[in-house]
């Protein structure tokens, strides 16, 4: 029987299944890492993502400041300098700087996506709480991940908690082969040969390919599954179950 947790998760994933999990990668990849603040729950924030996940872009996920709370989506780009505000300026900048064209068809419709997006944020409002107060890593966090990964999902709202930011290693599938759950590929001796940086690397390091992996340079730790990441994440960086 499938848990809460993963049951809601299930059911965000299912909402926005056509976006945040295929990728075409960008023309052109930028040279310094993309900068997003950006709330994990946030169906704004999700849109943003999802593009990413498309393009194959990666992105040092930020919190909001204090002060600045309500103020996200926002993309500081340290390639052009560029800041921007708002979903669609956003998606539309990285669509045209990174890729060479014009937003696609899909991208326009943005009340009809965020309409979709507000709902997929529904199944996972039992599970928004307040900041947790952690101790922050000297060096950021890596989580392999794509978007809309049920999976990787829960790894990301703990860390959106604990106001840890992060540099998000997009993912996506780009061959059949990837939608196979990697334990059958392995049994099956699947190959899938990705086109996709991010996936080669992830199957170099660690001999196969499993969403979500977060990597910690500060420890040197990498770890495959959900469960054992956010109870390594709690242990490690000072955040207790219920606050106890």
């Amino acid at each position: 029987m499938l848990s809460f947790d993963l049951a809601t998760s299930l059911m965000s994933t299912g909402l926005r299944s056509a976006y945040g999990i295929g990728a075409k990668p960008a023309g052109r990849k930028p040279e310094k890492n993309l900068r997003l603040i950006s709330v994990e729950n946030d169906p704004y924030s999700r849109l943003v993502r999802e593009a990413a996940t498309e393009l194959d872009l990666d992105l040092e996920i930020l919190p909001p400041t204090p002060m600045g709370s309500a103020d996200y989506p926002r993309l500081e780009d340290p390639n052009t300098d560029e800041k921007l505000r708002g979903t669609e300026a956003i998606i539309v900048y990285l669509f045209q700087q990174y890729d060479g064209r014009d937003l696609p068809l899909k991208w326009r419709f943005q009340r009809l996506q965020a309409l979709s997006s507000r709902l997929a944020s529904l199944p996972r409002l039992c599970f928004q709480q307040q900041s947790k107060q952690a101790r922050q890593p000297q060096q950021m966090l890596e989580l392999y991940s794509f978007e809309s990964s049920p999976y990787a999902r829960p790894v990301r709202e703990l860390l959106d908690q604990m106001r840890i930011p992060y540099l998000l290693r997009n993912c996506g599938r780009t061959k059949p082969q990837e939608w196979i759950l990697p334990s059958v590929r392995k049994a099956l001796n699947i190959q899938t040969r990705s086109s996709l940086a991010n996936r080669r690397a992830l199957e170099e390091k660690e001999g196969r390919v499993s969403i979500p992996y977060l990597y910690d340079p500060n420890t040197g730790a990498g770890l495959f599954e959900s469960g054992e990441i956010i109870a390594y994440l709690k242990n490690t960086y000072g955040v207790a179950d219920a606050e106890s």
